[in-house]
């Protein structure tokens, strides 16, 4: 066999493999990301939000503003101030969520300005958000009370298609705030009623056995302030769930969310076995989630 049919039956292999990978279900998509946690939760739920982060030089080192979502739920913009947004809350993703956002950054960045990617379920090989960031840079989230952000500042807002599809997108937003005494906690309410939701980038059995561990003792409480309803299951990472007495505020939350994060560290942190009270407290802990992706 020559050089040039061995060449050519590497590289055929090659995009097979390239293929094979780009279509496997990754049940962690954002694993690796020092803001993981906050991405899966501008994802899945913080109505309206936004973060900025960067690309790496190599891929133009780029400002990209990830937003929880954009209009018509597209997967990324270049909005007509030359900013580059990219959007997590899309009607469909492929078995890689990691890829598909960075497939829209990329389809739009050095495209014209107003240029949009919609969500797709087949972005093709490609890099991940893990290959373009560079996550030296900080990942602060802005929790906000309107989409106004889809907006540049100086843009005409008498149009009417976009102030109706504003409007609209306003109305279902639930009041919001991320809480600042524990990282990826969110203060939110919803008909009337006020919860924390704190999402956990530690391994999944390592935050059961925590709470296990808080259940058995009669300190799953939120520093006193909240009842453990239980949690979300979403692409790859637990989010304990607590309702919080009728009207409490995020100000309220904080000193006591304070103190029950120690707790819940040096919890998650023993590594002796679950004793016979723990193992029911587990049991019961485990049997109250939801998975959303």
């Amino acid at each position: 066999m020559g050089k040039k049919s061995r060449k050519s039956k590497e590289d055929i292999i090659a995009k097979r493999l390239a293929k094979a990978q780009a279509g496997a279900f990754v049940q962690r998509p954002f694993e690796g990301l020092p803001f993981e946690a906050d991405l899966v939760c501008l994802k899945e739920l913080v109505p309206a939000a936004t973060a900025t982060a960067k690309l790496k030089e190599e891929f133009g080192g780029t400002e990209v503003t990830f937003a929880s979502l954009l209009p018509a739920a597209w997967q990324a913009l270049h909005r007509a101030d030359g900013k580059i947004f990219a959007g997590l809350q899309v009607p469909f993703t492929s078995p890689d969520a990691s890829r598909d956002v960075a497939a829209g950054i990329l389809a739009v960045k050095d495209a014209e300005v107003g240029e949009i990617a919609e969500a797709t379920s087949t972005p093709g090989p490609g890099p991940r958000l893990q290959d373009i960031l560079d996550t030296t840079v900080p990942f602060t989230v802005t929790v906000s009370e309107t989409f106004d952000f889809w907006l540049p500042e100086d843009a005409d807002k008498q149009d009417e298609d976009l102030t109706g599809a504003l409007e609209q997108a306003n109305e279902g937003i639930s009041p919001t705030e991320k809480l600042v005494s524990a990282p990826s906690a969110y203060w939110t309410e919803m008909g009337g009623r006020q919860y924390v939701r704190w999402a956990q980038s530690a391994p999944e059995d390592e935050v059961m056995n925590g709470l296990a561990r808080l259940h058995a003792a009669g300190e799953n409480t939120l520093g006193g302030i909240g009842k453990y309803l239980g949690c979300f299951r979403a692409h790859g990472i637990v989010i304990p769930v607590w309702e919080l007495p009728a009207g409490t505020q995020p100000d309220d939350v904080e000193e006591p969310l304070a103190a029950f994060a120690k707790n819940f560290d040096a919890a998650m942190a023993q590594d002796a076995p679950l004793d016979h009270e723990e193992r029911r407290a587990k049991a019961g802990v485990v049997s109250r989630q939801l998975t959303i992706r």
